[in-house]
């Protein structure tokens, strides 16, 4: 299930960058949490935990597991996934996002993400 998800990012933040240069920016928002959730899913299943695919769950077993217990991930970066779920609800169900907050949101998911892949390998 690693594997799976670790994929599942890697394609997202793909698309989110794909999005983006084409100017659609809610939709790069919506992609880029995607792209961290699918991340901290795998890391997750990496440390041999098996989550329920459920933003909230992901969100605190991946800060109790990551930030807090074990400490592998910087605690500058532990409210950042529901960070980029927040944005991805206004790109999603509220006002939408500017090209600014777009690509705020990207560059935190692919820094987010690349620090997680990383601990994966």
């Amino acid at each position: 299930m690693k594997e799976i998800f670790k994929n599942k990012s890697i394609e997202n933040i793909k698309i989110a960058e794909i999005a983006f240069d084409n100017e659609c920016f809610n939709a790069s928002a919506n992609r880029a949490y995607y792209a961290v959730f699918h991340a901290a899913v795998a890391a997750l299943f990496a440390i041999g935990l098996n989550p329920r695919i459920d933003h909230v769950a992901v969100q605190t077993m991946f800060s109790d597991n990551f930030f807090n217990r074990r400490k592998i991930i910087s605690s500058k970066y532990k409210g950042d996934l529901k960070e980029l779920q927040e944005v991805r609800g206004k790109a999603d169900y509220h006002e939408g996002v500017s090209k600014n907050i777009a690509k705020k949101q990207l560059l935190k998911a692919k820094e987010l993400i690349e620090i997680i892949l990383m601990e994966l390998k």
